[in-house]
């Protein structure tokens, strides 16, 4: 499966935002212009995020966007899953009846273990896990 940009901009903003948990609200702006990418796109999905209860919003002067949870407890499967959906590299992985085939294919076994396997890394590895990497990267 190749990550759209919803998805990598994503777990990259969600990774800014766990970089400065507990400091308070960032503004879209402030976290658009960090990344390089268009303040109205990561507020397209960052409204996914917060609709799926990984974020809030704060209204107010200044406001913008938290973590609705700790670092810690916020899994990239999580916040990979709400902006990209299935990380199945064909359809047959999660729907049996898309192809007739399923049942006998060895290469539908192969695309299930290349599923799996994703499904394991980022279930694996939290928002805190990776605001550290980030902080080490930049303290380079």
């Amino acid at each position: 499966m190749k990550m759209s940009t919803k998805g990598r901009y994503g777990v990259r903003a969600m990774v800014h935002l766990a970089v400065h948990y507990g400091q308070g609200p960032l503004p879209v702006r402030k976290i658009a212009d960090r990344m390089d990418v268009s303040a109205k796109y990561l507020d397209h999905l960052m409204a996914a995020l917060r609709m799926a209860g990984l974020i809030r919003s704060i209204r107010k002067a200044h406001g913008g966007y938290i973590l609705a949870r700790s670092p810690k407890e916020i899994r990239l499967s999580e916040v990979v899953k709400v902006l990209e959906g299935s990380v199945a590299p064909v359809d047959c992985v999660d729907d049996a009846g898309a192809c007739h085939q399923a049942d006998f294919c060895a290469a539908h076994d192969l695309w299930k273990r290349v599923q799996e396997a994703m499904d394991n890394v980022l279930e694996s590895v939290t928002l805190d896990e990776m605001s550290q990497r980030q902080k080490e990267k930049r303290g380079r």
